[in-house]
Order: structure tokens, then sequence, then C-alpha cells
């Protein structure tokens, strides 16, 4: 689409002014006399002044055009996905119906079949939940009576384990038939078909779509599988931006071309995300491998026309459908893009990051960021543009890999955990973007057979304020002791009282009646089933409190709704790795710590600190029988079979 403007007779002598230009390509700007005549300097200062009034007129034309073509595609897929659903909820209660066989053709009624077995072991296992968590409840009521008749004590629990047994046995029955059903390789499924649309959406959007998609990606205990396997690939395969336009940004940000900065700077990218790609390059004084980010063009001025579109269309289909509940991921995206937007404020977050873990201990590095050459006269950090040094990993989710190289899974999972627990408990700043490709890994340098992380993308931080780090310091600490009491006063400490239960087990993906039992046992290892099952038990529970999670996410702190997402992005890789690191135990070490040290800030005499230190030691003796239990227990399974 072409166009052309004219601006004439500005001043005493006249002149012209055309502008011409099209989308997608350059703005022409001509200036000329009416007999060729010089203009004067007033003159050319009132051009200047037009072309920039045209300049920032046309700058906010194209995004609003591009943003409103990008919104009619959301629009359309919205569309199309809810009357797929509608039609497949329809036939999904009653297979046997004519519309469903108007629906369906042949291949698909075997596969519908199997849908409507897990339709109707689903319902049986929320039954099968309820009884269970009654019963708990029951009993627990039961244990605070003064009085207790011994016969019915026993009938209790002896309802109780039957009911625990029957919701085990269903949800391995679910989880059977989920696996069965993925692994018939039907690729026209329902959520595979709208799966494969929300992606293509996204691939054609790009930009805040991606950054949406790859947060979807982490819903584990909310989306069908299809969506996690689809989406997923949004980390490692985003767009990629030419390679003309990466050299647009770097020169307009830094002033010089790359191959002016660096050599070998690769034309393409190594990785490239919802915000940016990654092109390698070495250092033209030290020779040093460099990895250079560079934000996608023209995203800074998309952006908020994008996430205005996106909230609009979720906030509709929220009125729309019950079941759709996934406005808080806008809410929680609007503040924080501007930030993640602005690299050099990730800079400053990744070198806060370094010295902090550099304290710890703890195996995990963070890229060196390079703000300007080594001369000090050439800038190499901007606002769009990133210079670190090169590290290399593979992602986090790669357990082949992983496998293949010698490393335990259990070592990397609770590596993985300490060093964003520690961010949370012990620093206050914290990565809340921790997913499959920014936890890199790799054999440790020097420990052979050990992990190490490398740690990427620190765009996504968040500062927690003392007295919140205080408050979920001591909620997780009565999480692993299972003390219901310290749990009510730090949730309401949090602004959370009725519903504390709920966020409880939010925390920790569990459901709560779990708590209440190893209240009574002492255990820190209350898993309702194995395996599949036990995974099918937790989405079921989030799925079925969908609303009320929802309705928590509006009352808990905003800081809180980030430490939501980084457990979304933790709790995704753990479940890669086969779950193999008990969060609780690793959640408990530093949050107990974290308590003991506010204590002995604020002591209440010799008296008060003694109790401190007394309450600290009771947990850590806790946390060490369990991981001995641990240790023995896979040790025996280890000599057994070598037996064998």
């Amino acid at each position: 689409m072409m166009f052309q403007t004219v601006a004439s007779r500005v001043g005493s002598r006249g002149f012209g002014l055309a502008v011409t230009g099209g989308v997608g390509g350059g703005i022409g700007y001509h200036v000329y006399g009416n007999e060729g005549n010089q203009i004067s300097l007033l003159q050319l200062q009132s051009v200047r002044t037009v072309n920039q009034n045209i300049e920032q007129q046309l700058s906010l034309v194209f995004p609003a055009m591009g943003a409103l073509l990008r919104a009619g595609r959301l629009v359309k897929t919205a569309a199309v996905m809810a009357v797929d659903y509608q039609m497949y909820f329809m036939t999904k209660k009653n297979p046997d119906s004519l519309l469903n066989k108007f629906y369906s053709n042949e291949e698909e009624y075997e596969r519908q079949e199997a849908e409507h077995l897990i339709y109707q072991l689903q319902e049986e296992l929320e039954q099968a939940q309820a009884a269970y968590v009654e019963g708990s409840n029951d009993d627990d009521s039961t244990n605070k009576d003064t009085i207790i008749d011994d016969t019915a004590e026993q009938n209790n629990e002896t309802k109780s384990k039957n009911a625990k047994q029957h919701m085990i046995s269903v949800a391995n029955q679910l989880a059977d038939a989920e696996d069965a059903l993925d692994k018939s390789g039907d690729s026209n499924s329902v959520h595979e078909r709208n799966a494969n649309r929300l992606l293509e959406l996204f691939r054609a959007n790009a930009g805040v779509y991606i950054k949406v998609g790859q947060h979807l990606a982490n819903l584990d205990l909310l989306l069908p599988q299809e969506y996690l396997s689809r989406l997923s690939s949004l980390f490692d395969d985003a767009p990629v931006s030419s390679y003309e336009d990466v050299c647009a940004v770097v020169k307009e940000d830094l002033r010089k071309s790359p191959d002016d900065l660096f050599d070998d700077f690769s034309r393409d990218p190594i990785a490239s995300a919802s915000l940016a790609q990654v092109h390698t390059a070495h250092c033209k004084e030290t020779g040093r491998k460099l990895a250079i980010k560079v934000q996608h063009k023209g995203l800074r001025e998309t952006s908020k026309g994008d996430l205005l579109a996106v909230t609009a269309v979720v906030r509709i289909a929220e009125k729309l459908f019950d079941e759709f509940n996934l406005g808080w991921i806008c809410d929680e995206m609007t503040p924080q893009l501007p930030k993640e937007l602005d690299f050099t404020n990730e800079g400053n977050n990744a070198e806060a990051a370094s010295a902090h873990l550099q304290k710890t201990g703890l195996d995990c590095v963070v890229p060196h960021v390079l703000w300007r050459s080594s001369t000090g006269q050439q800038c190499l950090t901007s606002e769009r543009v990133l210079t670190m040094e090169f590290e290399e990993g593979f992602p986090a989710t790669d357990v082949e890999r992983l496998d293949n190289i010698g490393i335990c899974r259990r070592e990397t999972a609770k590596l993985i955990a300490s060093v964003f627990n520690a961010q949370i408990f012990e620093n206050g700043l914290v990565h809340c973007d921790p997913h499959q490709s920014n936890v890199l890994l790799r054999e440790h340098p020097r420990k052979k057979g050990k992990p190490q992380i490398v740690l990427v993308d620190h765009g996504l931080y968040k500062r927690l304020d003392p007295d919140f780090q205080e408050s979920y310091a001591r909620l997780w600490t009565g999480i692993v002791m299972a003390d219901i009491s310290a749990i009510k006063r730090a949730c309401e400490n949090l602004g959370v009282d009725k519903m504390y239960p709920l966020l409880a087990a939010m925390l920790t993906s569990r459901p709560f009646d779990e708590v209440i039992e190893r209240s009574r046992t002492g255990s820190l290892d209350a898993s309702p089933a194995s395996g599949g099952g036990d995974k099918a038990v937790i989405k079921l529970y989030a799925q079925r409190y969908l609303k009320e999670i929802i309705d928590m996410l509006d009352i808990v702190p905003r800081q809180m709704l980030l430490i939501f997402k980084m457990n979304d992005c933790l709790r995704h890789v753990d479940y890669a790795l086969g779950s193999p690191s008990n969060n609780l135990v690793i959640a408990g070490k530093y949050a107990s710590k974290r308590v003991l040290d506010s204590d002995i800030a604020d002591p209440k005499g010799l008296l008060g600190v003694f109790k401190s230190w007394i309450q600290y030691a009771n947990v850590l003796l806790r946390i060490n029988s369990y991981e001995m239990w641990i240790w023995l227990s896979s040790n025996s399974i280890f000599l057994t079979n070598n037996r064998l």
C-alpha cells in the first residue's frame, strides 16, 4: 500500500515536502523550492518540525494496523476453537449420538470411545477424591474430641484408608487410559487440532503471542498434554528475525554494524525466543566467544497493542465460557513486559543474580555481561542489544542427554530447586521465568559426573518485599512441619483467610488433606499415588478447583503471581526429570533458615532466641531424617537389583 502526502507554502517562499513510503518499507522525505532556490535555516527548521510530526503520526499508524491484523487472527482462531470444543463436549458425553456420527468419521470412533472412558474415569476420580477428603476431615475432627470412642475411631481410620486406596486405584486407571490414548498416535483429536491452531496463531503473530504460548506450555496441571507438547516448541523454535533486521537494530542502538563491533558475527541465530534471538560472535580485543542477544525489530513499538488485543479477547472468552479462566496471565504480563524489553535492566539483574549465587556456593553460573569494549570507548549493551560471554549448556528437560553423560537426575533436580529457593528466601531477587530453555545444564568442568546450571534470560525478575519474604517463609515452614495453625497465620499475613488450604495446595501442587495426614504421621511424604496416577490426582484437583484458584489470584499480593509463574516453570522441569526431587524438603531448608534469621534479628529475650533455635533444629531433624530414609531406600533398591 503506497501513499504520498505533500505540505506546501511554508514560510515566505514556497516549497514542497513529499513523503513516500509503504507498509513494510522505508519512508522518504524530499524538500524542494518553487524554483530550486536555497531554503533558509528557519525554513529548514520548519520543515524538520513538519517531518517529525508526520513521522510521529506514521510511527503510530503502522504498529496499530499490525496490531489490528494480529487481533483479527486471534479472534478468528478463538472462534474456530470455541465451535470445535462445543461440538466435542456435546459428542463426548454421548458417543452413540447422531451428532457424533455426523461430526466424526470412522477413524475417530476408537479414539472417541477412549476419550469417553477417560471422561468417565475423571468423574469417578473426582467422586473418589471428594470421599477421601471428607473422610480425612472427619478423622481429623474426631482426633480433636476430648472423649473418643475407640471403635468409632477405628472405623473412621479404616474408612479413610479404603477411600484413599480407591482413589489411588481410579487415578492409576485414569493415568493408564490417558497414556494409551497419547500412544495411539491419532493426530486429529480435538485437543491436537486446537493446539495446532493456537501454535500457528502464535507463530504468525510472534512477539507477545509467543510469550503467552510459552507460559501456557508450563501449565502442566491445567492444560491437556497435546497443548503442552505442541506449545513447548515455542521455547526453542520461535520465529526468527532476518539478518537485515538484526543488523538494523544493532546499528540503531550501538551506532555500528555487527561486523564493525565483533568478529565472526553469525548470520543465523543459535536460539530465538519471544522477544529476541541470540547470535554468536567473538570479541575483537580478546577473541573470547560471545553471545549477542538482539531484540526483534519493531517489537518495542507493537507490544502494547498486542497485549491489549490478547487481554480483550481473553476477557470476552472468560465471560462466554465458565471453564475459561486465564485472564491472570495477562494481568501478570502487563506490568512486567516493559521491563523485559529493556535489556539494560536484564544486564543489571544478571549481575545481581551472579553476585548472590557466588555467595551461596551452588554450582550455577550466570553469563558475564559486557557493557563496553575493553578500551571503554564502545558501548556493547543497550535497551535492545545485550552482549554476554558465551556459556555452553543444554535444556534442563533434555533427560536423554543428561543420562548419556551420567549425571544423576535427583542431584540435578535438587540443584535447580536449591538455586531458586535460595533466591526467594535469601536474596529476595527472584528469576521468575525459569523455563526449560532458560535453565541450561552441563557437566561441571571440575567435578566429574556432577551437574552445573547455566542460568540465562534475566529479564523477568521480582524483588520481594522483606515482609512478604518472611510471611512466605513461615508459610513454607508450616507446610513442611504440617503445622496447620502456623499455615493459617502465615496465610492471614498474606491477605488470605478462609482459603488458606487452597493457597497451600497451590504452592505445593498437592491436596491440602495430605498436610492433615502428615500432621498425624509426622512424615514428609504423603503422596496419594505413584507414577502417572499421582500426576492424575494432582491435575484433577487443579482443574476441579480452577475457579477458586482464579479467585485466589485476586486476593494474594501481586508478588505472588510471579512466584506462581516460577513454580509453574520449575514444576514443568521437575516433571520432565521424572519428579525425582521433593521440593517440600528443599524449600523447607531455606524457608526455616529465613524464619530463624528473622526471629534472631528481632529477638524476644534469651528464651525467645533459644526457642527459635529449637524450632529450626526440629525442622532440620525431620528433613535430614527423611533424606536419610530416601538414601537408604534408593541404595537398598540398587543393591537388590545388582544381586539379581
